[in-house]
């Protein structure tokens, strides 16, 4: 865990993806954002997720800035990740230097069979570790001639060589922490760098909280088992540990989470209803008087 963290003004982050609309999910966590940012006196910063040029087009970063003023919601210009791959490279080259990452050429397909029906905590097949048995010089071979590799994290080695107990300052949707133990070992050797992506997921939201001084992080609590590998990549990297708010999700009638992949409500279809940013801001808990928004559940 980091000695300390910056005793500044609190700074947190929206941080949507342009590869679909909005929905009532997104909208929950970018007004917890703003609620927590009032009550800490800090300030929101907007971020769009769209190292994956291939589903992240700027129609869709349109909406989420419209939907977003619709609610009532503004930020300053937002930190685009497709802008910053030189900063992704420069922590994976750090990583790397450490003898901390190799390639891995598997398939999908390669990596599933090869899994025994084994999971990773988002219920991904679990990279058994093939390629991390490649001998240096037939890695450097393959890369040579052009075979596309995803590089990945030596799990176990980067856990020894950070002898330190990990675990993070966990508030929920609460003022009280408590410290949560970080177990990033359940995801086996995680990809930092995809076969087209200039980072992953996990590797590039620690670079871009430290570099534009995220001190809390709130999002859903699906993601609360991947911050036992972020809080590994800052503790690697020597960068700051922000407090996390891990909040609830919204579901469905069916008790679902909401979710592009299965099509829910966008905020712009719920416009098109005639409904008030007030409904939603009712229906989701964050202004008092009658929810006259869809009905939600939380999980």
């Amino acid at each position: 865990m980091a000695d300390e963290i910056l005793a500044t003004v609190p700074v947190l982050r929206f941080a949507p993806s342009p590869n679909g609309a909005l929905h009532l999910g997104h909208a929950y966590s970018a007004l917890m954002n703003e609620r927590i940012g009032a009550d800490t006196k800090g300030r929101v910063l907007l971020r769009i997720e769209d190292l994956d040029r291939t589903r992240c087009k700027p129609q869709f970063e349109a909406a989420i800035v419209d939907d977003l003023a619709w609610l009532g919601l503004r930020f300053p210009p937002p930190r685009r990740q497709s802008e910053h791959g030189d900063d992704y490279a420069a922590a994976l080259a750090r990583l790397d230097q450490r003898g901390l990452v190799y390639p891995c050429f598997c398939s999908r397909a390669e990596i599933a069979r090869a899994a025994n029906g084994q999971r990773d905590p988002d219920g991904a097949p679990l990279y058994p570790g093939t390629c991390r048995a490649l001998a240096p010089a037939e890695a450097r071979d393959r890369l040579a001639r052009g075979d596309k590799a995803a590089f990945r994290l030596n799990m176990r080695r980067a856990i020894d060589s950070n002898p330190a107990r990990l675990c993070w300052t966990e508030f929920g949707e609460g003022a009280i922490p408590t410290q949560h133990p970080a177990a990033p070992e359940v995801w086996g050797d995680v990809v930092l760098r995809g076969r087209d992506l200039a980072a992953s997921y996990h590797l590039a939201v620690v670079v871009d909280d430290a570099l534009q001084g995220v001190t809390d992080v709130v999002r859903g609590r699906d993601l609360l088992a991947a911050t036992a590998v972020h809080r590994l990549l800052q503790a690697l990297l020597g960068l700051s540990e922000p407090r996390y708010r891990h909040h609830r999700l919204v579901l469905d009638l069916t008790g679902e989470k909401l979710s592009k992949s299965r099509q829910s409500w966008s905020l712009a279809e719920l416009r098109a209803t005639g409904l008030a940013p007030e409904g939603v801001r009712a229906a989701l808990g964050f202004c008092s008087g009658a929810a006259v928004g869809p009905a939600v559940e939380f999980g």
